[in-house]
């Protein structure tokens, strides 16, 4: 157990060829790492293919295991924690098959050993009217709901809860992975420009303010084709809402050593989740 804990956001602008987009993200980690000492890495949503048209045809190919033996062997290489964002899985937790052309989003956690410590499956899907370019989207097309499971694991010391983009804006999720000793909150992301621009610092620097964590919001950035582009603006916030790090809307990285004493203490000084009546 540690106190504290050197975390990385990566943030690119994925397209559908995820052989490119493998090779961007090996380039952004190791950076991560060398420079920066990153020991846990999170990548954005859609992070190996920015194409949803394509999910269930690529999660059935032979190139699923090509991606995640790619993975497996960068965190072994560089010894860190590697968060998949997001990437589309075929099959369920029991092991049956997503029905009807669709896949389940999936988050994955990969260990310094390569080992897959924990998958989260997305729970809120974004189907939704906005004002750009595209107009409309509805994931519920090309993606399956996740069961209403809670993923909360250790990293290091630090209890982590796992989530995913539209995800944030529903915080009785956030408060249940609170509940289970939630002290870094991650959501990897894909936030429209439009929306992003709108809400992504404000929600993310409030989910951080009521429930006292750290959170960090990792984003995809930039025109990814004719219709769609996204905000980026990746930031982490501490667990009293400030900005401790952020990058713009071009791809890059930042990395940010959380302490367990900034977190304890605003606990201690501020005990909100222990004034809480409704449980």
């Amino acid at each position: 157990m540690t106190n504290r804990l050197s975390v990385a956001a990566i943030q690119l602008t994925s397209t559908k060829d995820w052989r490119s987009n493998v090779k961007e993200v090996k380039r952004l980690v190791t950076s991560a790492v060398l420079d920066g000492g990153a020991r846990l890495v999170v990548l954005p949503e859609n992070v190996f293919l920015f194409d949803g048209k394509s999910m269930r045809r690529l999660a059935e190919s032979e190139y699923q295991a090509t991606i995640f033996a790619e993975v497996k062997a960068l965190a072994i290489l560089h010894s860190v924690y590697i968060v998949i964002g997001s990437h589309p899985s075929l099959l369920r937790f029991d092991g049956s098959v997503v029905p009807n052309e669709r896949v389940r989003q999936s988050c994955w956690v990969v260990g310094p050993d390569g080992a897959v410590l924990e998958r989260y499956d997305k729970i809120h899907l974004f189907d939704v009217a906005v004002d750009d370019k595209a107009a409309s989207y509805k994931e519920s097309d090309v993606i399956e709901a996740g069961e209403l499971s809670l993923k909360v694991l250790d990293i290091d010391g630090f209890k982590v809860g796992l989530s995913i983009c539209y995800d944030l804006r529903f915080p009785e999720l956030y408060r249940q992975l609170v509940s289970l000793g939630a002290e870094i909150l991650l959501v990897p992301s894909a936030f429209t420009y439009v929306t992003g621009k709108a809400h992504w610092r404000t929600l993310l620097s409030a989910r951080a303010i009521e429930n006292q964590c750290y959170v960090l919001g990792v984003g995809q950035c930039g025109w990814h084709n004719s219709t769609r582009q996204t905000y980026g603006n990746s930031a982490l916030y501490s667990p009293f809402g400030e900005c401790l790090a952020d990058l713009q809307g071009e791809p890059g990285f930042f990395v940010f050593e959380v302490e367990k004493q900034r977190l304890n203490g605003c606990r201690k000084k501020m005990p909100c989740l222990v004034h809480r009546r409704f449980r």
